[in-house]
């Protein structure tokens, strides 16, 4: 599918057929969004372009020269969107191409940024004067995005500290829990820097807006904010892994005192029984109320031993 935005008489007008580029100007176009195209809905727009469009592979290459590349009239971008599951994240490449005033976009999954800003755009169209201010707004709501995602994961490791303060269920599966936690925060790190890599490497070019350099610095300093807070996340969270860790080991140490304490309780009884348990003449042996003196010492030195430890305080 091609979406195709272009300004008439100062408004954003949309076209959804590649057939409509023959009525088009390339100046007028501002936005090409390429989602799930066809062969010759993308070779139409390479046509409009008069370049080629990067595939899929090209953009989800973690090479430098793969993520960003310049020429004499086009920029390609590639980047990484987030999406949330229910319980790990997925990162879909995005493709930008840049020629002239004309962006390009290039994905296969639907983005909830993507239609909130081809909304806006119908509703003000004044905002998005070329391409490159759709690119602006593109990154400063994927960063509004994932500044929410990184506020959600923040909530989710204060509920694993209250409930680890609270003792509730600390056991091997919490663990896990909180290890599926750092890798989603791996991955949003990896998100951000992503995009900080990539403003980085345009705000070295010549080809965008001078006005537009303010918008950047603004992004630039929002990213390294979240990058501090993913940081101290996982610090966070390194913590708490720490203390669970630690909380199962005290826990594993109580039952193997208590199943040490059990056997040396036993020993002395065990002993005394063992030895008139012997096919031989002992003390007491031919007294038939023997037993219960018996029973009564293996009582006492079990009575002695509990005391002793009491005592030293190791109960």
């Amino acid at each position: 599918m091609v979406d195709i935005f272009y300004k008439i008489n100062g408004q954003i007008k949309v076209s959804q057929s590649e057939t409509d580029f023959a009525g088009l100007r390339r100046e007028d176009v501002v936005w090409i969004d390429l989602f799930a195209p066809t062969g010759d809905e993308k070779r139409a727009v390479e046509a409009f372009l008069g370049t080629e469009i990067q595939s899929r592979a090209t953009a989800e290459e973690i090479e430098s020269s793969s993520r960003f590349k310049e020429t004499d009239n086009a920029i390609f971008a590639n980047t990484n969107f987030l999406l949330p599951g229910p319980d790990e994240y997925n990162m879909e490449a995005v493709s930008f191409t840049l020629v002239e005033n004309t962006m390009t976009t290039l994905r296969d999954v639907p983005l909830r940024s993507f239609t909130e800003l081809q909304r806006k755009m119908m509703a003000v169209p004044r905002l998005f004067p070329n391409g490159y201010w759709v690119f602006v707004y593109i990154l400063d709501q994927r960063v509004d995005l994932d500044a929410d995602m990184i506020e959600l994961m923040s909530k989710e490791i204060a509920q694993y500290s209250r409930r680890i303060n609270q003792e509730e269920d600390i056991n091997e599966e919490f663990l896990l829990d909180i290890n599926q936690l750092q890798e989603n925060t791996m991955i949003v790190r990896e998100n951000i820097v992503d995009k900080q890599r990539l403003i980085n490497n345009l705000m070295k070019s010549d080809k965008y807006p001078a006005e537009l350099e303010p918008r950047f610095n603004v992004l630039q300093q929002d990213i390294s904010s979240l990058i501090n807070h993913t940081n101290f996340s996982f610090e966070r969270l390194e913590y708490l892994q720490d203390t669970v860790v630690g909380l199962i080991n005290l826990e594993q140490n109580k039952i193997m005192k208590i199943f040490t304490l059990i056997s040396l309780l036993l020993m002395p009884p065990t002993l005394v029984a063992s030895f008139y348990g012997m096919n031989v003449d002992l003390p007491l042996s031919g007294f038939h109320w023997a037993w219960v003196l018996i029973i009564a010492f293996m009582l006492l030195s079990l009575g002695v031993v509990l005391w002793v430890f009491k005592k030293r305080k190791m109960l």
